[in-house]
């Protein structure tokens, strides 16, 4: 659950609303949550079937036989080069947003040029990636005390919000919804694609626990509970933040560019208007702290996991070797330098278009190789020992690949993150090629 909630929810609200224009993107929630459930099930099977560590890249290895299987693993790497940046990156663009609530002088750009654009808060975002990668060079590897403090403030922040929009906000506003709002015109089903693939980004994390298969006790219990009892507990959570936030603030300054303000730090700014006057601005700036604190929590953790990825595929002579390289002082550096790296320069697009890429790019390759590959394994392998079996097979791979496929081409304007993806697997694809059967250098 920590995985997944994050500093997600408290980015990511406006960007749903937005793409429904109202409060009915309560159904990205909803529907994004059965997503989750449905690609859920196929993690579930793979993690009880082999639970070692490793996640994607091993069940990709053993799904595919042969030449095709060691590719498809390649390919998830190196995809993971550029989508886990992202994801750094999008915390890093959600904490410079409440920086700028705590100084206003950080918000607005001076130079837009096509997509990206530079600010203060840009560097506030890089300042956060650099401060990450710092801490991480000195091997301060243990992720205790940093995980205990981060699950405390990610549910203290929620309770907080919960109790505010029960005790002082008006439940009506969070139903009021604009005339027309459930017609089921293309417009409608355009925004909820938008709205699901903002929820996609905030359900994910569910399925880190096969990343460490080979650590968990009772593994074909452990992985199957965690997974499906973690999305439903989770899907519960956002719900009602949505209801708390916007019984306390006016939807319409969520919705477009209104007010910029309330939709980069929204719950800031549903405190301030919560509790009024001076105690409302302590109250926003408190939280602002919280979000922030979270927020860079996360993108620690993230960069110290991710590195351990690309390291690994390297010193399994299926990577470039040089990720295989360790400092002094025993950590991948060369991984975390890149990963660094690259997530600075994605501080330079905004959070709707990074999340977008990042979802495109991990369904493209990593999520529907592993629909695919459940089916094919139940075909090929039917006598191989499965302790937990996914409910109603085949429908929950069947339904997940549809929908990601509406997802990727059902949303206004798909076709910008396509256009990033495809490429990023073409180039992935040549140096695979390149390299074939000789050792990656």
């Amino acid at each position: 659950m920590l995985d997944m909630i994050g500093v997600g929810p408290f980015i990511t609200l406006p960007l749903l609303l937005s793409a429904m224009g109202g409060p009915q993107a309560m159904l990205g929630w909803v529907l994004g949550a059965a997503l989750a459930v449905c690609d859920g099930m196929v993690w579930a099977e793979l993690g009880a079937m082999m639970p070692e560590a490793g996640g994607s890249y091993r069940f990709l290895r053993e799904m595919f036989p042969g030449e095709l299987g060691r590719f498809l693993s390649f390919l998830f790497v190196f995809q993971l080069m550029f989508s886990a940046p992202l994801s750094v990156a999008s915390g890093c663009i959600g904490l410079s947003q409440y920086a700028g609530y705590l100084a206003p002088g950080l918000r607005g750009n001076w130079l837009h040029w096509g997509r990206i654009s530079v600010g203060p808060g840009t560097f506030v975002a890089i300042a956060a990636v650099a401060l990450a990668v710092a801490l991480l060079y000195r091997n301060l590897a243990s992720l205790r005390l940093i995980s205990y403090a981060l699950w405390a403030t990610v549910v203290g922040t929620l309770g907080w919000v919960y109790v505010v929009g029960l005790t002082r906000g008006h439940l009506a506003g969070a139903a009021s919804f604009p005339a027309g709002a459930f017609r089921l015109s293309p417009a409608f089903f355009a925004g909820l694609a938008g709205a699901m693939l903002v929820a996609t980004y905030d359900f994910w994390g569910y399925y880190n626990v096969t990343f460490l298969g080979g650590e968990v006790r009772d593994a074909a219990k452990t992985i199957p509970r965690a997974i499906l009892i973690s999305i439903g507990a989770v899907g519960a959570l956002y719900v009602a933040l949505q209801v708390a936030v916007l019984s306390g603030v006016n939807w319409h300054e969520l919705v477009g560019m209104k007010d910029l303000g309330a939709r980069q730090a929204l719950i800031s700014y549903f405190m301030q208007t919560a509790y009024g006057g001076a105690a409302g601005l302590l109250a926003g700036k408190i939280a602002a702290v919280l979000v922030m604190v979270t927020a860079f929590a996360s993108v620690f953790s993230l960069l110290l996991g991710y590195s351990r990825i690309p390291y690994a595929a390297a010193r399994d002579g299926n990577f470039f070797r040089a990720f295989g390289r360790v400092h002094a002082q025993g950590f991948p550096h060369v991984s975390l330098l890149w990963l660094g790296g690259a997530a600075a320069l994605f501080c330079f697009f905004s959070l709707g278009e990074v999340i977008a890429a990042l979802v495109v790019l991990r369904i493209l390759v990593q999520f529907s190789a592993q629909h695919v590959g459940v089916m094919w394994m139940r075909r090929t392998q039917p006598e191989r020992r499965r302790p937990f079996r996914m409910w109603l097979y085949p429908l929950p791979p069947l339904l997940a690949l549809a929908g990601f496929a509406w997802i990727l081409v059902g949303r206004v304007n798909f076709a910008r993150e396509l256009r990033l993806a495809v490429p990023v697997l073409g180039i992935g694809a040549i140096f695979y090629g390149l390299s074939r059967g000789n050792q990656i250098k």
